[in-house]
């Protein structure tokens, strides 16, 4: 006679999902390192298995292919950008505010956070190849122009130019003999931001 099956209490079940949760979150932390240090070409599932730390079953197990796992880590890297976004408006008492805090952020994103960086902008340009990293690449500008004129977001073009001049700054800093510091991206941000002051104030007098 056969003994019945036991099923997992509700305790044991979470403790699964929260492993299974901590073992992706590995795999996608080891394919934006592995990206970062020897480019995209590197990732594979031997690649990614070996920096993470786990059995290459495990890849395949948690994604359906190598596009999948490159989706999934752009956009988990959108979310932290998105995050820290929200987390810098905190700090923003008014307007005026903004082009410090967002100087100070792309500094550290250039120099503490450099290698990150990198392979962010490794998989940012990817997607200009894989169409099915597209809409995470472009997620993050979306979300960011939310941010824009207390939320009220701004007119496409401005929004867009605006967007496309943060990329270059932040490329250009990565190509430096030397990182630009807060201080010497301060100015820049300022005039960047002009146009978006503009249409916030023709939004209050109209």
């Amino acid at each position: 006679m056969t003994s019945p099956r036991r099923i997992p209490d509700e305790a044991e079940t979470d403790g699964r999902r929260l492993k299974g949760e901590r073992r992706r979150r590995a795999i996608i932390d080891a394919t934006l390192r592995v990206v970062a240090r020897d480019g995209v070409a590197a990732v594979s599932h031997r690649n990614i298995a070996r920096e993470a730390g786990v059995p290459p079953a495990s890849i395949a197990y948690y994604f359906a292919g190598i596009d999948d796992l490159l989706v999934a880590t752009l956009l988990e890297s959108c979310e932290t950008l998105i995050n820290e976004i929200d987390r810098l408006s905190g700090q923003v008492r008014d307007g005026s505010d903004w082009p410090r805090v967002i100087a100070e952020a792309l500094a550290a994103m250039v120099r503490d956070q450099r290698e990150r960086t990198l392979g962010e902008y490794e998989l940012y340009l990817l997607a200009a190849r894989r169409p099915a990293l597209r809409p995470a690449a472009r997620r993050w500008i979306e979300v960011a122009t939310g941010f824009l004129n207390g939320g009220a977001g701004g007119d496409e073009p401005v929004v867009r130019a605006l967007f496309a001049a943060i990329d270059g700054l932040l490329m250009q800093a990565l190509i430096a003999d030397e990182p630009p510091t807060a201080d010497e991206l301060e100015p820049t941000v300022r005039f960047l931001l002009q146009p978006v002051d503009y249409l916030r104030a023709a939004r209050l007098i109209s």
